[in-house]
C-alpha cells in the first residue's frame, strides 16, 4: 500500500512539475550540462516508475518525494500575482518562515551529508574501479600541466614586451597605471593560453561527455576563476610592491586582503563545481544542501575579513585627501558596519530566492552583487583618483577660488559616488532579472516597489542636479581671480573687493538650490501617492500670511535684491552706511554683514540702508596737506614732494597699487600760524592707506634733512619800549614772564569757553 501511494506521489508529481533545470558551469559547456531530471525516467510512465523505486532505498524514495514535494510548494509561490494577494506583510511574513525552512532542511540533511558525498563518488567509481579513477585524475593532472606549459611557453614568448619587476617603477598615476595595465594584460593572455589548452587538452583525452563535463568543470571553477580574481587583486592591491598599490593601505591590509578574497572565491568555486558534478553522479541539487553551508561558509567569512580588517577599509576609503569633509570621514569609518550590513542583506535576499523557488535568479548573480559590495572601496578610491586627474588646475587666486576649487573636486567625488551606487544597484537588479512590476509581483507590494523606488530614483537625480549646480557654481568662482594685493591698511580697513559673480553667485546659488530641493522634494511625494496640490496650496496659504505678518521681512528682501541689480557693493568692500563703517564681510538674503577694521562685525537689513558709500570702486584720490611757515621757500617743498614721489614709485609692493604718482599740489591757503601746502596721489581703491602712511612717515623725514619745519602756534609778547632792545634786566623779564603768563591764561580760558559752548 505504501509502495503504491509513493509510485502514484511520484508519477504524479513527474507530471505536475516541468524537468528541473541544471547550473550550467560556463557557454562552453552548456552542451555537455545536464540536470536533477536525469534521477526520473524520461517519459515518466508506471512501468518506468516501478523500476525505479525498486531500486531506491526507503529513504531515497522519501528523499525524492520530500524534493518533489518543496518543489510544488515554490511553484505555487512563485505564480504571477501570488504575491499580490498575500500583500507586503504576507510576503514578508513568508519569506522570513522560508529562511528558517531552509535552515531547518540544511540542519536536518546534515546527518547525510557525507553520505551523499559517498554515494556520489561511488556513483562515479562505479564501473571505473580504483585504476578508472586514478586514470581520471592523472588525465586532470595531465591537462592542468599542459596548460601550464601552453601559458609558459606564451609567457616566454612576450617577454620581451612584458614590463620587468625592476623595471616597473611609481612614477604618475598614468604611468602607473600603464605599467598594471601592460602587466595585467600580459597576465590575462598567459590565463587565457592556460584555460584554452588545458580545454583541448581535456577534449582529446576524455571520450565521455560526464567525464569531460567533470574536469573541465574543475578546471574552470576551481583554478581559472580563482587564478583570474588573483589577476584582478594583484592589478588592484599590489600584495608584494606598495609602491604601485593604487589604494591607499598598509601592506599587511594588502596581503589579507588578498588571501582572504581568495580563500571567498575558492569557496563559491567549490560551490559552481561540487554541486553540478554531484548532480551528474545521482545526487540531485538541493538534497544535501551542500550549496547552503558552502554559501553560508563564503559569506561568514566575507564579515570576519571586513571586520577584522575595518581600519584598513576605513583607509582605503580616506585615501590622502587633504580636503576630506567631516562627513566624508564618518561615512569611510561606518562603511565596514554598512558592508557587513549589505552582505547579510544579500545573503538574505538569496535565501528568499531560493525559497521562492526562483533558481532561475541565483545563476552566479548573487556573487556579482557580494563582488560589488566588496570591490566599493576600490571604485571609490578610482572615483577620487579620476577625479584629481582630469579636473584641471586652480585658475583663479585667493582664498575664493582656492575654497570653490575644493569644493569643486568634492562635488565631482560625490557626484561619481552617487552614479556608482545607482549604477551597482542597476546592475544587480538586471542580472537578477528583478524590475518594480516583478517585485510587485512577488509581494514586495505596488507602492514600495514602483512607487518607492521611483521616489528613490527621482531624490538621486534631484541630488545629482544641486551636485551639478555646486560645480557649475564652485567652477565660476575658481575662476575668479579674487586675490586682492596684501593688507597693506595697516587695520585701517577698505580693499578692492572681489567680482561682481564672487558676490552675486552664492545668493543664485542658494536659490537654485532651495527649488531644486524643493521640486525633487514635491515630486518624490507625488510619486509616493501623496496630493502635492494640496500640500502646494498650503504653502501658498502660509506664504501669503507670513507676508502679511513679516512686511519688514519682505522689504529687506526686495531692497537686497535691488542693491544687488545695482552692483553696490561686493565682498571685501570698503562701505560706510549712514556713518556706519567696515568691509562687506558676508551678504545673506535680507541682511549685509560689515567687518569693522577693529574686528566688531556690524548686521544691517537691506531695508534700513538710507544710502551707501562705497570706498573701494576702482580708484581713490589722497590729498594729504601740511603748514609750514610763512618764511619756508615753496619751490624748496615742491622739489622733496616730488622726490619723494619718485622715490615710491620704485617701491614694486607700492608702485602697483599708485594710479599717479605723489606731487605738489601748490599753496592750498594761509592760517595764523603758516602757509598750508598740498600734495596729492591716486591709487587702487583700497590700497591708498599704506601709500598715505609711507608718504606721511617720507615728508617728516624729508623735512627734517632739509631744515624745513612744521607751522606750530606760537605766543608772542610785545613790551612797549623794548623794541630792538638786546639786553634785558631783571625787572623787565620779570615784566614779560607776567605778561606771557596772562596771555596763556586767557588762551585756556578762552579754548575752554569754547569746548564748553560746543
Amino acid at each position: 500500500m505504501r509502495a503504491s501511494f509513493l509510485l502514484s506521489m511520484i508519477i504524479w508529481l513527474g507530471m505536475l512539475l516541468p524537468p528541473a533545470f541544471a547550473q550550467t558551469l560556463d557557454a562552453g559547456a552548456s552542451d555537455e550540462s545536464t540536470s536533477v531530471s536525469t534521477v526520473l525516467p524520461d517519459p515518466l510512465t508506471e512501468d518506468a516508475a516501478r523500476a525505479l523505486v525498486s531500486k531506491l532505498s526507503d529513504e531515497e524514495v522519501r528523499a525524492l518525494l520530500l524534493e518533489r514535494l518543496d518543489l510544488v510548494a515554490k511553484e505555487q509561490l512563485a505564480k504571477p500575482g501570488s504575491g499580490d494577494q498575500i500583500g507586503m506583510f504576507g510576503f514578508l511574513s513568508q519569506s522570513i518562515i522560508g529562511i528558517g525552512n531552509n535552515f531547518s532542511i540544511a540542519v536536518q540533511r546534515l546527518p547525510v551529508l557525507f553520505g551523499g558525498l559517498q554515494r556520489g563518488l561511488d556513483n562515479f567509481l562505479n564501473g571505473r574501479g580504483l585504476a578508472g579513477a586514478l586514470q581520471f585524475v592523472g588525465l586532470i593532472i595531465a591537462a592542468v600541466l599542459t596548460g601550464l606549459a601552453a601559458e609558459w611557453l606564451v609567457n616566454r614568448g612576450v617577454d620581451k614586451w612584458r614590463p620587468q619587476k625592476s623595471d616597473i617603477r611609481p612614477g604618475t598615476l598614468t604611468e602607473t597605471l600603464q605599467a598594471l595595465s601592460v602587466r595585467l594584460f600580459f597576465d590575462l593572455v598567459g590565463l587565457i593560453a592556460f584555460a584554452l589548452i588545458a580545454r583541448i587538452a581535456i577534449g582529446l583525452a576524455m571520450s565521455a561527455p560526464i567525464d569531460r563535463f567533470i574536469a573541465w568543470s574543475f578546471v574552470v571553477q576551481l583554478i581559472v576563476k580563482v587564478r583570474l580574481v588573483s589577476v584582478v587583486l594583484r592589478f588592484v592591491l599590489a600584495p608584494s610592491n606598495p609602491d604601485l598599490r593604487l589604494v591607499t593601505a598598509d601592506d599587511w591590509t594588502a596581503r589579507f586582503l588578498h588571501r582572504n578574497l581568495l580563500i571567498i572565491a575558492a569557496l563559491l568555486a567549490a560551490i559552481g563545481f561540487l554541486i553540478p558534478a554531484l548532480a551528474r553522479n545521482g545526487v540531485p541539487m538541493g538534497e544535501l544542501r551542500l550549496a547552503w553551508w558552502l554559501n553560508l561558509a563564503a559569506y561568514v567569512w566575507v564579515i570576519y575579513t571586513i571586520w577584522t580588517v575595518r581600519d584598513g577599509i576605513t583607509r582605503i576609503l580616506v585615501g590622502e585627501d587633504e580636503d576630506i569633509t567631516p562627513g566624508m570621514r564618518q561615512c569611510a569609518d561606518w562603511w565596514p558596519q554598512i558592508a557587513i550590513a549589505l552582505v547579510v542583506l544579500n545573503w538574505v535576499l538569496i535565501e528568499i530566492i531560493a525559497s521562492a523557488g526562483r533558481f532561475d535568479l541565483l545563476q552566479g548573480q548573487q556573487n556579482v552583487a557580494l563582488a560589488l559590495i566588496l570591490m566599493m572601496p576600490v571604485f571609490d578610491t578610482m572615483i577620487r583618483g579620476l577625479v584629481n586627474h582630469l579636473t584641471p588646475p586652480l585658475q583663479g587666486e585667493g582664498q575664493i577660488a582656492e575654497r570653490a576649487y575644493r569644493q569643486t573636486k568634492l562635488s565631482y567625488v560625490r557626484m561619481g559616488r552617487v552614479i556608482l551606487v545607482v549604477a551597482g544597484i542597476l546592475i544587480v537588479t538586471r542580472l537578477w532579472g528583478i524590475k518594480p512590476l516583478q517585485l510587485a509581483e512577488a509581494g514586495f507590494g505596488a507602492q514600495l516597489a514602483g512607487r518607492g523606488i521611483g521616489a528613490l530614483l527621482i531624490l538621486a537625480a534631484g541630488y545629482l542636479a544641486w551636485e551639478m549646480l555646486n560645480c557649475w557654481a564652485n567652477g565660476k568662482l575658481a575662476n575668479e581671480q579674487t586675490e586682492g594685493a596684501p593688507d597693506m591698511g595697516g587695520g585701517e580697513g577698505g580693499g578692492s573687493g572681489g567680482s561682481r559673480l564672487a558676490t552675486v553667485l552664492p545668493i543664485v546659488r542658494l536659490a537654485s538650490q532651495g527649488a531644486i530641493l524643493t521640486i525633487a522634494a514635491l515630486l518624490a511625494l507625488g510619486h509616493l501617492g501623496l496630493n502635492i496640490t494640496a500640500l502646494l496650496a498650503g504653502a501658498g496659504i502660509v506664504g501669503l500670511a507670513v507676508g502679511f505678518g513679516a512686511q519688514t521681512l519682505v522689504r529687506d528682501i526686495v531692497s537686497g535684491v535691488f542693491f544687488l541689480l545695482d552692483d553696490a557693493f561686493r565682498v571685501g568692500e570698503y562701505v560706510d552706511i549712514d556713518g556706519t563703517m567696515g568691509t562687506v564681510d558676508k551678504i545673506s538674503v535680507r541682511s549685509l554683514h560689515l567687518r569693522h577694521h577693529m574686528g566688531p562685525i556690524h548686521i544691517i537689513p537691506y531695508g534700513e540702508i538710507p544710502k551707501l558709500t562705497n570706498m573701494s570702486r576702482d580708484w581713490a584720490m589722497v590729498k594729504l596737506k601740511f603748514t609750514v611757515p610763512f618764511d619756508t621757500d615753496v619751490m624748496k617743498v615742491k622739489r622733496l614732494f616730488r622726490q619723494i614721489g619718485e622715490d615710491l614709485m620704485k617701491i614694486p609692493e607700492i608702485a602697483e597699487t599708485m594710479l599717479q604718482p605723489f606731487k605738489f599740489q601748490g599753496v592750498y591757503g594761509y592760517d595764523d600760524v603758516g602757509i598750508i601746502v598740498r600734495g596729492k596721489f591716486m591709487a587702487k581703491a583700497g590700497m591708498q592707506f599704506a601709500a598715505k602712511k609711507e608718504i606721511l612717515a617720507r615728508v617728516r623725514k624729508g623735512f627734517e634733512e632739509n631744515g624745513i619745519e612744521f607751522a606750530r602756534k606760537e605766543v608772542r609778547v610785545k613790551v612797549p619800549g623794548l623794541d630792538g632792545a638786546t639786553e634785558l634786566d631783571e625787572k623787565q623779564k620779570e615784566a614779560i614772564a607776567a605778561g606771557a603768563s596772562q596771555a596763556a591764561e586767557k588762551m585756556i580760558d578762552e579754548a575752554a569757553g569754547g569746548s564748553g559752548g560746543r
